[in-house]
């Protein structure tokens, strides 16, 4: 296949001194989450009618499930190392903080963009056919799930240099500052009910967790076994957390409504990142020879070259070939979610939709691979970080309530507006450089 063919090349021209354990993490995590998202949602049909809902609600014997499948801690750690090689790079280039900001943004924004795009075209299309705005709303918000960790990720990215330097200078004591201040705003959140306060921690965990991406590039781990007693703290720290504290087992989605460790994000999923992270580390010496191997390094180059398209739109697959099941009389949708005859269909179903999901990044895929013309002015930091901002605003709300839906009218089109006028003040549309 001539896609594999160009991977194979690229795969062939890698430098020696890449570090390719960090892409074959990144494409794992990745495809992980997406084969999480593909199987914990549920959609059964009972009497001509649509229940759509999510496996773990109600079955807390599955929770556990959700230390192996919640892998965005290692997704941040990796972002965490590659912008360190990033910025390294664009020191030796004489690239200041606009160029290196403008590249970031360009190969996170550019497949995000259409995406969005994308899905402001099928609710208006909906809403024309006669389509309830509920269901608007819950399809759409279902789809776009996957934005929020661009949300935040984006954040992290324009404090990126800011925070390496911090690195640089103090070492393992910036990590434990961010480390604290997310502890200590999981305290004002259960002790003080200060819930408003727990919002800042997607500032203090995912910025402490992408310092461990420093701390791997700076070699600051050691050996295998005090990688391994690294991770056997993390976990320590995830058990005690679990069991003693006042967090719930589940890493995503919670029994409570009202208590999660993701909306916000507590300290129980750096104390998840430090386990992951440190128990996949022990495995970097023999993971990288086998990286060497051609077949094994092409698949990582081939996945890597898609992984923003794949994750943003394997949701999107998901909706639409349940729509058109339901469509065809509910073929396929009829066998009770946690059934063992639904365990059964899980491979097939994880199957069929990445049959769909391929041609949809063969497809799109270009998008965010495509550099910034050379000849194209880069806008100033300030004025990419105002537009940044803007974006990441956006993205957060639809990822909240969707399109046709939110505490205010017409919320939606404003959230769709903070994105495209964000993109245009940062450079990143054509006629706007």
């Amino acid at each position: 296949m001539q896609i594999w063919s160009q991977a194979s090349q690229m795969a062939a021209q890698t430098p020696e001194e890449r570090n390719r354990y960090v892409d074959f993490l990144r494409s794992i995590s990745i495809l992980v989450v997406i084969v999480g998202h593909w199987m914990i949602a549920t959609a059964y049909v009972v009497d001509g009618e649509m229940n759509a809902g999510h496996l773990l609600a109600g079955r807390p014997q599955l929770h556990w499930l959700t230390w192996l499948f919640q892998v965005m801690p290692i997704f941040f750690i990796v972002g965490g190392y590659s912008n360190a090689v990033s910025l390294e790079s664009a020191k030796r280039k004489g690239v200041g903080y606009g160029g290196w900001l403008s590249a970031r943004l360009n190969r996170l924004v550019a497949p995000l963009l259409v995406l969005i795009i994308a899905w402001a075209v099928i609710a208006i299309s909906m809403m024309l056919f006669g389509a309830r705005p509920t269901v608007i709303q819950y399809v759409s918000q279902a789809a776009l799930i996957p934005t929020w960790f661009l949300a935040i990720y984006i954040v992290v990215v324009i404090l990126a240099p800011t925070a390496y330097r911090f690195w640089r200078r103090f070492g393992f004591a910036s990590f434990l500052f961010f480390a604290a201040g997310a502890a200590l705003t999981d305290v004002a959140f259960f002790e003080a009910e200060m819930r408003w306060l727990g919002w800042t921690n997607y500032f203090w965990v995912w910025l402490a967790v992408h310092h461990l991406g420093f701390a791997w590039r700076d070699d600051r781990l050691g050996r295998v076994a005090k990688r391994l007693l690294f991770s056997a703290t993390g976990f320590a720290a995830l058990w005690l957390l679990t069991s003693v504290g006042p967090y719930p087992l589940a890493m995503v989605g919670s029994p409570d409504p009202g208590l999660s460790n993701t909306l916000p994000p507590k300290i129980t999923l750096l104390a998840l990142g430090i386990f992951q992270f440190g128990l996949l580390l022990s495995l970097e010496e023999p993971m990288r020879r086998a990286l060497n191997g051609l077949r094994l390094w092409t698949a990582t180059v081939l996945i890597n070259s898609m992984i923003m398209t794949v994750y943003l739109w394997h949701i999107t697959v998901m909706v639409i070939f349940a729509a058109l099941l339901y469509a065809a009389g509910g073929m396929g949708l009829g066998i009770e979610p946690g059934t063992s005859d639904w365990w059964w269909s899980r491979p097939v179903w994880i199957a069929v939709l990445f049959v769909l999901l391929l041609p949809v990044a063969l497809v799109l895929s270009p998008l965010e691979r495509r550099g910034r013309p050379s000849d194209a002015k880069i806008p100033a930091p300030a004025r990419q970080i105002a537009g940044a901002i803007m974006i990441c605003l956006g993205v957060a709300l639809l990822a909240m309530y969707g399109y046709g839906g939110g505490p205010f009218p017409r919320l939606d089109l404003a959230s769709f507006s903070l994105v495209i006028v964000g993109s245009g003040i940062s450079g990143l549309l054509p006629k706007f450089r």
